[in-house]
């Protein structure tokens, strides 16, 4: 039985968490009510909570957090033929309005209407209420069904693993080829093991401490310790002064950018997936890129690529077991967001289990 009110962790205000006890949402036409089994705390989570986003994030207080989740579908919205109660799911944190220009094209985490409720856009999480409580409602545009043998909290990669497959699509994976990934943190991990399951050979990653090593477990060929050597200088070494045919930038640093430009081969590409402090950002020759013919995509979220994410989690392409390294109960969330954000006992995905 569905109970009328939950338990939720409130942002109240800038760095300040509650849990409260707020309704039960209820089911529009076209969405599932889920019960929420795991929410894995995003590196962009801190950013809303410190305010790094406040002319954006959140749309006001108090307001519910979290978007990388699964759950189970407790009941089905009018119109709703694609779900029944008791399936698994994993969702998605953007649904976009169905019929601006970009979400015609399926470029839905571009949508036009962006943060305009009335026109049926939701970004769950970010603009609307998100996961970090016992249930709420999902458009079923923005959820995908999982099997069984995904576990919940490993299923919360499925955003997670899904932003580092689009920004591998938009640039390729040569077979094999070189590829060299900037951070070893979980969407950089979730890349790793993505592009050699597409046939990259030889996979460099740079970070460095724990991280690094993680990485080395998963399957990096070579691992750069940046604090240790100069990672460009190592990058062309490994290439013979080829340059990697493909550079995923997944760590947000800003001096990543101009180092990716400087590692990419001839003709390559680069895929910036983190989130920049742009001020800080350098770029090493405006001209190379010019005469090179480096192709440099910017890489925003996760679209139409869940269902072969989850597909990839299937067939054991990737894994999460050395991704995701800490659980919390949501009455613990304080505590989860310190073991993340301070990375304690080796922490690198913390998931909350409601």
């Amino acid at each position: 039985m569905i109970p009328k009110t939950m338990k939720a962790c409130l942002l109240a205000g800038f760095d300040k968490f509650e849990i409260g006890t707020v309704p039960v949402p209820e089911v529009a036409p076209g969405e599932v009510l889920c019960k929420i089994k795991a929410i894995a705390i995003c590196g962009t989570d801190p950013e809303i909570v410190n305010g790094t986003h406040s002319n954006k994030w959140p749309p006001r207080f108090p307001f519910i957090l979290g978007h990388e989740w699964t759950g189970e579908v407790v009941e089905t919205g009018a119109g709703v033929t694609e779900f029944k109660v008791g399936d698994r799911v994993a969702g998605e944190a953007h649904k976009g309005c169905g019929y601006c220009e970009n979400c015609v094209k399926g470029d839905y985490t571009l949508c036009l209407n962006y943060g305009k409720t009335e026109t049926g856009h939701r970004h769950y999480g970010f603009t609307v209420n998100g996961a970090n409580c016992e249930y709420n409602s999902f458009a079923v545009k923005a959820i995908k069904k999982i099997p069984d043998s995904l576990s919940f909290a490993h299923a919360s990669l499925v955003d997670t693993a899904g932003v580092a497959l689009h920004g591998i699509k938009l640039v390729g994976i040569t077979p094999g080829g070189t590829v060299v990934i900037y951070g070893p943190g979980p969407i950089g991990l979730c890349a790793l093991q993505i592009a050699k399951g597409m046939g990259a050979t030889r996979v460099i990653m740079v970070g460095r401490r724990h991280r690094l090593q993680v990485a080395k477990e998963i399957g990096a060929d070579y691992i750069i310790d940046f604090e240790k050597e100069d990672p460009v200088k190592r990058i062309m070494e490994i290439t013979d002064n080829m340059g990697a045919d493909e550079v995923l930038e997944c760590s947000g640093a800003a001096v990543t950018v101009g180092q990716s430009i400087s590692s990419v081969r001839k003709g390559g590409s680069i895929s910036l997936i983190g989130f920049y402090h742009d001020a800080d950002v350098v770029i090493p020759s405006a001209t190379k890129i010019v005469l090179d013919e480096i192709g440099i995509k910017g890489a925003r979220a996760n679209p139409n690529v869940s269902a072969e994410v989850i597909r990839m989690f299937e067939k054991g392409i990737i894994k999460g077991d050395k991704v995701v390294t800490h659980r919390f109960p949501l009455a613990k969330y304080a505590e989860a967001f310190d073991t993340f954000i301070n990375r304690k006992d080796g922490a690198i995905k913390v998931v909350i289990e409601p």
